[in-house]
């Protein structure tokens, strides 16, 4: 009977989800606050002290006046980007290509995490998983100049393509705005997927044996275990990244934009990071850079409550 009121007790606790906090309890976890002291401090300089900052979002801020001097114009600059076809254009770009990103990100490496598991010889393993991942140690600018130079009218990919008969006369990838979203996606994928699959790959190695062993007594295949052991043993890293990188929907990058654009494709390259810079900081319009900075933030908090809810939501419908 005690043992099933404890069974209970505890089944209640973990659905609330919660536990009372009492001096007993911090003073038994006394060394964990002690060691997170210099990083709250961290947060607290260099994330919640500059927001002192936004407050030029809503002045028409002079750098050379006092901040008692400054005039005050309310939501004037906000008012001017939602009024404004460029950034309306730019917020188009940086949707576009962040979910392009984002999906691709995903989606590719986990799939070259499940390949890669499925790999049994560690030498081959490694060494594919280190190729895979040297190009996020490469900075932008030497990955653009490799882009457009694969990319132009003689490069190797339209010589390849036209060699495979897929093409009758090159194309000018970097001169036309409809490639320009499917380039920049491609580019990260070819940068980053490799780093991305640590993460899954570790989660992999996580996963009880013993799953995989009773698959292969019910007769399992490969791609059975793939599908039945190996997702659902990382949904819960899957769910996680996924989270967070919602979280940065607005941040479709600036340099690779910045340095594949050109004016033929501005129409499809500029972000709101470009906009920032070009018609902020550039022209010496810091309230309205700092307005453009505010509406990322707001955004990227309110797509991160959504999907933080609704995984939330998720799991405990799967309980229920």
């Amino acid at each position: 009977m005690n043992e099933t009121l404890m069974e209970r007790s505890t089944v209640r606790k973990t659905k609330k989800g919660k536990q009372r906090i009492t001096w007993n309890l911090i003073k038994s976890q006394r060394q964990l606050i002690y060691m997170s002291v210099p990083l709250l401090a961290y947060i607290v300089l260099f994330a919640y002290v500059p927001v002192w900052g936004w407050t030029m979002a809503f002045q028409d801020y002079k750098p050379a006046l006092d901040f008692s001097e400054q005039k005050w114009v309310g939501f004037k600059h906000f008012k001017f980007l939602f009024e404004d076809d460029n950034f309306l254009r730019m917020l188009r770009n940086t949707l576009g290509m962040s979910i392009i990103n984002l999906v691709l990100g995903f989606v590719t490496a986990i799939i070259l995490a499940l390949l890669l598991n499925e790999i049994k010889k560690v030498f081959w393993k490694r060494t594919v998983q280190t190729i895979s991942y040297l190009p996020h140690f490469l900075s932008w600018i030497i990955v653009t100049g490799i882009v457009a130079t694969s990319l132009a009218s003689d490069g190797i990919v339209n010589d390849l393509l036209i060699k495979l008969h897929l093409i009758d006369e090159p194309i000018l990838w970097l001169s036309e705005g409809k490639y320009f979203w499917g380039v920049v996606g491609a580019s990260h994928v070819w940068k980053e997927v490799g780093w991305n699959t640590i993460i899954y790959l570790a989660a992999m190695a996580s996963i009880d044996p013993a799953l995989y062993e009773a698959a292969d007594m019910d007769g399992a295949s490969r791609y059975r275990k793939m599908l039945h052991v190996t997702l659902p043993g990382i949904k819960p890293t899957i769910v996680i990244l996924l989270i967070m990188s919602i979280g940065h929907i607005l941040e479709a990058g600036f340099e690779v934009q910045y340095l594949l654009g050109n004016g033929l494709v501005v129409d499809w390259a500029e972000t709101i990071d470009i906009f920032v810079l070009k018609y902020g900081i550039a022209q010496g319009n810091y309230s309205l850079a700092t307005a453009g900075g505010i509406f990322k933030t707001i955004v990227s908090v309110i797509m991160l409550l959504i999907a933080n809810w609704t995984a939330k939501r998720l799991g405990e419908e799967r309980l229920l």
